[in-house]
């Protein structure tokens, strides 16, 4: 993930110019945060490379991908459903925002308003623009998650962009989800979401082995990339499929 920490890099040289007197405090809230999200996301790549045992890279059974984590899980469908659809996605893949916009809303009509399982989205920010707007997701109230999330896909495009028009642009589709500019800030400076939003995303490296977005897990068993509608009718099936284009930090 080289180009993760090239901008964990860029960002830590911006944050140093922050700490100078500026004539407006309005961006340096979202640098200073993003470039502390950016160096403690580069340093999982670092600690990744470090590890001995190798993370596992086939299914994960059922049980230990649903022990509890470092946030709790929000979950779309019946409780009891028979399947469960584990995602890890990054709010800045282009994958994970085509697999939303173009394939979910099939996929949440056939099998999830059906009761025939139920969907969890866990975050993978590959860099610090993701990591802010899952923050501004989990900020957002339960019963609009989901919604904040589909928003800021459809949108992906305009506010995934350095500097202040990112911020203005993420501050756009907050304001329509009932943030105001200072719960948006109030939002992004909670050091303890952050963090438990990067303990996710090590948690899935280290632990499941998830090393690429979106990643799912229906039922455990492990399918990458951004699958097509019939990619998953096939898997949900029993069947197998091959591995779809994914986003790796890498552009891939």
């Amino acid at each position: 993930m080289a180009k993760t920490q090239k901008k964990a890099s860029g960002k830590a040289a911006a944050s140093s110019a922050a700490t100078e007197p500026a004539k407006s405090s309005k961006p340096a809230l979202w640098v200073v945060a993003a470039c502390v999200a950016a160096a403690i996301i580069g340093g999982i790549v670092y600690s990744r490379m470090g590890q001995q045992a190798a993370p596992p890279t086939g299914d994960i059974a059922l049980s230990d991908l649903m022990m509890k984590g470092p946030l709790k899980d929000i979950a779309l469908g019946n409780a009891d459903a028979p399947i469960t659809i584990v995602e890890y996605a990054s709010m800045t893949c282009g994958h994970c925002a085509n697999f939303h916009t173009n394939v979910f809303p099939e996929l949440k009509k056939k099998y999830i308003d059906t009761g025939k399982a139920k969907f969890i989205l866990r975050e993978f920010p590959l860099d610090s623009h993701a990591l802010a707007a899952f923050m501004v997701a989990r900020c957002a109230v339960s019963d609009r998650y989901y919604p904040m999330v589909g928003a800021l896909f459809d949108t992906q495009k305009t506010w995934a962009v350095p500097g202040p028009e990112g911020q203005d642009k993420l501050l756009g589709i907050a304001r329509q989800a009932g943030f105001s500019k200072e719960s948006f800030d109030k939002c992004l400076a909670d050091k303890d979401l952050q963090d438990k939003i990067v303990e996710v995303r090590k948690r899935a490296n280290e632990t499941f082995g998830v090393d690429s977005t979106p990643t799912f897990f229906i039922d455990g068993k492990r399918l990458r990339g951004g699958q097509n509608i019939k990619d998953f009718e096939t898997i949900l099936a029993g069947g197998t499929v091959s591995e779809a284009p994914h986003d790796d930090g890498h552009g891939h």
